[in-house]
Order: structure tokens, then sequence, then C-alpha cells
């Protein structure tokens, strides 16, 4: 049973966390026990050419035609105790369009924008650990706050089409429940509100994911939500050029693979895709990662 628990802590707290507009949640369901922790090094690129706007999905991204956004992430987690863990997410992103020559020229734009984005910091607290003979249920809380760590652009007009963030401080609460059963198989599910700065509009996200580890593989699924409770549509009324403070919506699918190598070290993997949305690209992605456990 405690191999178990260790190799799902392993499995689950370490995949890449990928810091762009639509990444899974970094909050598992799994704590990692006092003074133990895991540290993962993660690289993700996902793209697309087709837009949600409204009333319905239209071919092409406004001027850069197609974006591609690619992001070195590190996660890093560490347990305070047993019923608190912190969690430290830092990525560099880099953010390219497709426009050309002549409407770079003509509008005065830039193919490119990169830099280090948003730092992220979270305390866990896990206060509630029901057993039930050869299955558990345990209840977690969080606490989060992302600010921007550099002093990236975010300008008015269609060059914020590919700003890496959106210069917001966000502060994130989280609640989520973990059932898990001896036999590997396990289920999540979590609800986050999202509180922005800067009249980026606030949010919240639900996330539900079902998964399987055992000792040499570990694997999960998950659909995940955001809704915004405000802000304006793509050149819909009250919209005057700051994609910023735009609503965004989505649905997201993906799936999460594991393995450990060697002692201490795994490698994850991972692929995305957008099946709805508004206001965001219909993006599909893929990750890697290097995990570290100590």
């Amino acid at each position: 049973m405690i191999k178990k628990q260790l190799l799902f802590i392993l499995a689950v707290t370490t995949f890449g966390y990928i810091n762009t507009a639509h990444s899974q949640s970094p909050i598992s369901g799994f704590m990692q026990g006092k003074g133990k922790g895991n540290i993962s090094i993660s690289y993700s690129s996902e793209k697309y050419d087709e837009v949600y706007f409204i009333p319905e999905k239209v071919d092409g991204v406004p001027v850069f035609n197609e974006t591609k956004i690619s992001s070195t992430s590190i996660y890093a987690t560490y347990g305070i105790t047993d019923q608190v863990d912190v969690v430290l997410v830092l990525p560099y992103v880099t953010a390219k369009g497709s426009a050309t020559e002549e409407v770079l020229t003509n509008l005065g734009l830039e193919n490119e924008r990169k830099g280090f984005q948003d730092v992220s910091v979270f305390v866990k607290y896990s206060p509630f650990n029901f057993d039930f003979g050869t299955s558990s249920l345990r209840l977690i809380g969080a606490l989060g706050l992302k600010t921007p760590l550099s002093n990236y652009k975010v300008e008015e007009g269609f060059q914020s089409i590919i700003a890496i963030g959106n210069r917001s401080t966000t502060v994130s609460t989280t609640g989520m429940a973990m059932f898990r059963m001896d036999s590997g198989i396990f289920a999540s599910a979590q609800l986050a509100g999202n509180y922005a700065s800067n009249d980026v509009p606030n949010s919240y996200a639900t996330e539900l994911k079902v998964g399987y580890a055992a000792r040499l593989f570990y694997g999960d699924v998950y659909i995940a939500n955001q809704k915004s409770t405000g802000g304006v549509d793509i050149f819909g009324e009250g919209f005057a050029g700051y994609f910023p403070i735009t609503k965004v919506n989505y649905t997201k699918i993906g799936i999460d693979l594991y393995t450990p190598i060697y002692k201490e070290i795994g490698v994850s993997a991972g692929a995305s895709t957008l099946v709805a949305g508004r206001n965001i690209g219909k993006s599909t992605g893929f990750y890697g990662g290097l995990v570290y456990k100590f």
C-alpha cells in the first residue's frame, strides 16, 4: 500500500505543468509528505489556425494567420508537512505568428514575443483523508498567486494577439476531492475561482480526471473547462482592440502519461486539444518532461 502511494505521488504531481492560456490545473489530488518533493522540467508546443469567435468558428488568426506557442517550464512541489504542500511554476514562453512581411511593415508589428511569463505559487492543504478499506477519499483546498515575472508587453491592438501573457496578477482558490483505490484506479474533481487585476475578467475553472497508476506506468485522461464571468467578445460590442480584457471560455480534453526510467528519475508526456471555446484559438498541443523526485 505504501509503495503504491509513493508511486501515485511521483506520477501524478510531477507532470510538466504547461502554463499557457489553456493549461491544466497545477493542483493535483496527491500530497508529497513532509520533507519530500519533486522537480519537473518540461517543454510544450501548441498551435492553432482557427479561432472560436461569436457566433461561429473562423479560419485564420486575425493578422497573424497562425499562432504557435512554446513553453519551457519548471514545476516544483515540496511537502512542508504531511498536510501542507507548496507548488511553484515558472514558464518561459515564446509566441510566434505567421503574418506576412507586408502586413508587419504596414501595421508596425512583430511576428514573435518571448520571455519569462508569470510565476505561480500555490499552497495546498489537505485536512481530511477518509479510508474505506481498499479505497480512500481526500479533500484538498489550495490558495495561489500568479503574477508577471518579467516586463513583457501587452500592447493595445493586434500585437497583443501574440502577447505571452496578460500582465495580470491573479489570486486563485481551489477546492477538490480525490478518490483512489488500491487497484490503481483514481478519479478527481476540482473547482477553482480566479480573481484577476488590470480589467482582465475573473473566471472559474473545473477539471475532471480519471486514471490508473501501476509500478511502471501511469496514465490519465481529463476534461477541463473555463468560463469568464465578465469581459467582451472580440470585435463585439465594447471591444476597443485590447485583447486581454476579452472573455475567454473553453473546453479541453487531454491525456497524461508517465514512467520511471532510473531510480528517482522519470519521463512524462501528454497531449491536449480544445473542443469548444469563445474568443480563443482552437489549439492542439503536446508536451514532454523530465522528472526528479527527492
